[in-house]
């Protein structure tokens, strides 16, 4: 009676097909299903109103222990820091969303 050698090219080839089957990279279904991530990833980040708020906040303080007059001060430290805080956030908002649109697209999923 012959006894049997297992084929271990078989098994090889397989494997190895398995292998590059689950390290091809996965793109996107479509470019709305990358536009929809983005979006999502940008309403995580705090925008226009967010920045505004906290800019508006460190500016009156800011503006309050610096000046002779702190009503003043504080008013026009507000002022600043909110224009300043709205703008960083309207740039957050709009850096976060490319990132996540450019990973989508390229297969980069980070959620």
């Amino acid at each position: 009676m012959l006894k049997r050698r297992p084929n271990r090219n078989l098994l090889a080839i397989a494997g190895l097909g398995i292998t590059l089957a689950l390290s091809m990279p996965v793109y996107a279904q479509s470019a709305s299903d990358c536009s929809y991530r983005a979006e999502r990833a940008a309403r995580n980040t705090y925008g226009v109103v967010g920045g505004a708020v906290g800019g508006a906040a460190g500016g009156a303080a800011i503006g309050a222990i610096v000046s002779k007059n702190s009503r003043k001060g504080a008013r026009k430290g507000a002022a600043i820091g909110a224009v300043v805080g709205g703008t960083s956030g309207a740039i957050r908002r709009s850096d976060s969303y490319r990132r996540a649109y450019d990973d989508c697209m390229a297969g980069r999923y980070n959620y």
